[in-house]
């Protein structure tokens, strides 16, 4: 099944499951395919910066086939997965302007996940998700835009919605992007339109639920929601949004709120490719698997990440994080090397070293080994250590070093650009943008 009769692994997905399942297996013998839709791998955790204008994109994003280069065993290729078929030991890609069909031996899909609205489509249309590097750009582009538009309106309430900024989620997420989008604002823009004292950027943080972070203990989840506050980020908690229309959103008390802009992380599920596997699924699409992490009745099947679902000893599913989807490709890569050797399977055992969540300058709190809680600014620095050293590439990290001292010590935010589009993707977001009253006309 490949060019030189070894057996062949094909990965979907060249986030962190995949990527590091590719990794674990550039030195065995057998031949790897890793396919994605996107030529690079993202650095997902600082996403929200490209979003705020602090990083740019190329920062947080590194080629794939750079990252192998020089492995012979492994290939890449570019294009979207739309079926697999079990049975026949193959999948469906969609490369550009060709379908083609490409055998394995074994798979492992790690196609990560999507947004999720909970059925609220009208929602799901009005806001914006920060999954990819094209959803940070759009929203940088768009609160760039909105505050381009407000500074030559002279309606006050249309002044008010085009700045104001609603994010729902009280997760690590939602918190990163409402404290980045206040700094953003604070540090920079509003000097550079301090001729319009009336325009005032608001930034609002919604949650459903009574508290924010709620993996977090008591005592860090009042610290983070102190902090935000703090910073100036207006925080409402046991409310959820109930609806988005042009111009303003709706809380499920019935209060409204004037915006133009509705980031959503507020819920995520598992990418649509888990129905391709024709399995009952578990909650939020994720597709059940064994402790080896294969796929039951699908030979030579293994799925990790936050596609896989799979429940700890307490009886909880393992939660869709950044250090699980590595953990599990690499499990499911020397499984597989296991099996070829004829060897029994290791179980996956989870090892927790941690959360933490950024809130902004000095600002953060962490779990480190779920034993020693920081705050502030030693949580903060834990942060921007942690995140450097995860980070793919030596000039990558170098560059976003750069940048995060450079705005440390002027308070500026130098990726302010407004990309401009060809013409078919301006039509398209026109008309997005149009339809959800983005676009002020007038």
């Amino acid at each position: 099944m490949s060019h030189n009769n070894k057996p062949r692994v094909v990965i979907i997905g060249a986030g962190f499951g995949g990527l590091y399942a590719a990794r674990t297996l550039e030195k065995a013998d057998v031949d790897v395919l890793l396919i994605d839709r996107n030529n690079f791998h993202t650095f997902t955790p600082l996403l929200y910066q490209v979003a705020t204008s602090g990083l740019e994109p190329g920062e947080i994003a590194y080629p794939v086939r750079g990252i192998f280069r020089g492995k012979t065993n492994v290939r890449f290729m570019m294009g979207e997965v739309l079926a697999i078929d079990h049975v026949q030991k193959s999948v469906t890609v969609q490369t550009d302007g060709d379908t083609r069909e490409e055998p394995y031996n074994y798979l492992i899909i790690a196609a990560g996940s999507v947004g999720s609205y909970f059925g609220m489509d009208s929602i799901a249309g009005h806001a914006f998700d920060l999954k990819s590097l094209s959803d940070s750009v759009a929203l940088r582009n768009h609160i760039l835009k909105n505050f381009e538009r407000a500074a030559w309106s002279d309606d006050p309430a249309q002044v008010e919605a085009l700045t104001t900024l609603v994010v729902v989620g009280g997760g690590p997420t939602g918190l990163e992007t409402a404290g980045a989008l206040y700094e953003l604002y604070n540090h920079v823009l509003r000097k550079e339109y301090a001729y319009r004292p009336d325009m005032h950027a608001r930034v609002i943080l919604v949650e459903a639920a009574g508290s924010l972070l709620l993996a977090y203990p008591e005592g860090l989840r009042h610290a983070a929601l102190r902090q935000l506050e703090s910073l100036g980020v207006e925080v409402v908690l046991g409310c959820a949004v109930a609806g988005a229309v042009a111009g303003h959103v709706t809380l499920d008390d019935g209060r409204i709120i004037p915006t133009y802009t509705l980031v959503w992380s507020a819920g995520v599920k598992a990418s649509p490719l888990a129905e391709a596997l024709d399995v009952p699924l578990q909650r939020g699409g994720r597709v059940p698997v064994q402790p080896t992490l294969q796929v039951a009745e699908r030979a030579g099947v293994y799925v990790a990440g936050d596609m896989a679902y799979l429940e700890d000893p307490d009886g909880k599913p393992y939660p869709m994080l950044i250090p699980v989807a590595k953990q599990q490709g690499i499990l499911a890569a020397r499984n597989i090397v296991r099996d070829l050797k004829a060897e029994a399977s290791k179980l996956f055992k989870y090892n927790d070293r941690g959360i933490m969540a950024t809130i902004g300058r000095n600002r953060a709190v962490a779990w480190i080994y779920n034993r020693v809680p920081l705050t502030g600014f030693i949580a903060w620095v834990a942060w921007l250590g942690l995140h450097l050293i995860t980070l793919m590439g030596f000039r990558n990290r170098l560059n976003v070093f750069v940048n995060w001292v450079w705005n440390y010590l002027t308070y500026d935010r130098s990726v302010r650009l407004i990309l401009e589009h060809t013409p078919r993707e301006a039509e398209a977001v026109y008309e997005r943008e149009r339809d959800y009253g983005k676009i002020v006309i007038g």
